[in-house]
C-alpha cells in the first residue's frame, strides 16, 4: 500500500491520536529497549514506520525483532485508543523504508470503554520486565489458560512440557554461545546495555541483574553486571512458552508483536510476569530447533519465561525512554493534505 493512500476522514481529535501514539511510545517494550520506531499522526490516521538507525543490525539484520517490537507498540496504541472510547482498523503495510509505513491506524468509530479495557489500559502502564528468577509459586492452571487464550488472530501460545524446557535450555546455551564469539555482536550488546539512563534508549545497569542469575533456562548473557539485587530464586516454578504462527515473514513478525503485547497485558493483569527469551530465535541454528518443538508449519517468534514475580528483591526500575518529539510527529492538518 502506498502510504498517501488516502482514508475516509473521520471525527477523531488529533490529540486523542497523538496522545495514543505518545502513550505506547511511552510504555510498549522493545528488543534492548532500542524503540525502533516513530509515529506520524494525521488528522484521518495513525501512521506507524520503522526506525533503521535503531536496529540492531549484527544481531537482527532482517529486522525480525525490530518489527515484533514494533507490532507491541501497535497494539499498545490501540489499548490506549479503546481507553478512550475508540476502536481503529489496521492496515499492516510492513517496509523497512524510512518512508513507507509498517501499520496504519484508520477507520475509527466511537467505542464503550468497560472495565476490561481499563484494566489492560492499566497493565499497560504498570508492566515491566524483570530479567532475574521468578518466585517458588507456580502459576496456577486457569491463569495460564487464560493468558494463552489472549492471543489474538493467528498467532499462538504454546506451553512447553518439561522436556522441552531442558531443549529450550540447551538452545539458549547455544545462542549464546554464537553470539558471544561474534566480535559485531558482543560490540552491539555492549552499545545498547552500557547506556546511562539520560541517553533515553538502552538499558542501563540499573535494570540488569548484578549477577548471573542461577536458573534451567539462562538468561540474556549481557557481558558485564549490572546493579539490580538478583535474590535467590530459580526458575522452578516458572512456566515456558513458544509464541509461533505460520508466517515467516515481516506480517508475521508484525503479529507476533501485536500477540506478545495482548498476551503481556493479560499476565500483568493477573500479576504474572514475563521475559522475552529472544537471542534463541535470533540465532538461525537454534531458531531452527524451536521449530522442531511445534507443527510442521509453524514458524517460533520468541520463547516467553512466565512466573510469578519474586516480592522480596523489589521491581525494577522503569527503562529510559525518547522524548516524545523524537518520536511523534504531527501534521497539521493543511501540511497533511499536501502529502
Amino acid at each position: 500500500m502506498n502510504p498517501t493512500t488516502s482514508y475516509p476522514n473521520m471525527t477523531i481529535p488529533s490529540d486523542v491520536l497523538a496522545g495514543a501514539a505518545a502513550a505506547a511510545a511511552r510504555y510498549a517494550p522493545s528488543i534492548l529497549n532500542t524503540q525502533p520506531w516513530r509515529w506520524r499522526v494525521r488528522p484521518d490516521r495513525l501512521e506507524m514506520f520503522a526506525e533503521p538507525r535503531r536496529q540492531l543490525t549484527a544481531t537482527d539484520p532482517d529486522g525480525r525483532m525490530l518489527i515484533l517490537s514494533c507490532g507491541i507498540l501497535l497494539h499498545h496504541a490501540c489499548v490506549a485508543l479503546a481507553a478512550q472510547g475508540w476502536t481503529a482498523r489496521i492496515a499492516r503495510t510492513p517496509s523497512m523504508s524510512p518512508t513507507g509505513p509498517l501499520a496504519v491506524l484508520h477507520g475509527f468509530e466511537a467505542a464503550t470503554v468497560t472495565p476490561a479495557t481499563r484494566q489492560q489500559e492499566q497493565a499497560m502502564r504498570t508492566r515491566h520486565t524483570d530479567r532475574r528468577p521468578v518466585s517458588d509459586q507456580p502459576i496456577a492452571s486457569p491463569v495460564i489458560r487464560a493468558i494463552t487464550a489472549s492471543a489474538p488472530g493467528a498467532v499462538r501460545l504454546q506451553i512447553l512440557t518439561a522436556e522441552q524446557v531442558l531443549e529450550l535450555a540447551a538452545a539458549v546455551s547455544r545462542a549464546d554461545a554464537v553470539q558471544s564469539q561474534d566480535p559485531l555482536a558482543r560490540d552491539e550488546l555492549n552499545h545498547w546495555t552500557s547506556r546511562p539512563t539520560t541517553a533515553g534508549v538502552g538499558l542501563p545497569p540499573e535494570v540488569l541483574p548484578d549477577r548471573p542469575p542461577q536458573t534451567t533456562v539462562p538468561g540474556r548473557g549481557f557481558g558485564h553486571r549490572g546493579t539490580l539485587p538478583t535474590g535467590a530464586g530459580h526458575d522452578r516454578a516458572a512456566t515456558y512458552g513458544l509464541l509461533y504462527g505460520e508466517g515467516d515473514d515481516p506480517i508475521g513478525w508484525l503479529q507476533a508483536g501485536e500477540a506478545l503485547s495482548a498476551i503481556w497485558l493479560t499476565a500483568t493483569a493477573m500479576e504474572v510476569s514475563v521475559l522475552p527469551l529472544s537471542d534463541v530465535v535470533a540465532v538461525p541454528g537454534t531458531r531452527e530447533a524451536l521449530r522442531r518443538m511445534l507443527k510442521p508449519f509453524d514458524r517460533p517468534y520468541l520463547a516467553l519465561r512466565l512466573g510469578v514475580a519474586d516480592p522480596v528483591p523489589g521491581r525494577p526500575p522503569r527503562t529510559p525512554r525518547l522524548p516524545t518529539a523524537q518520536v511523534v510527529e504531527v501534521l497539521a492538518p493543511d501540511v497533511a493534505r499536501d502529502h
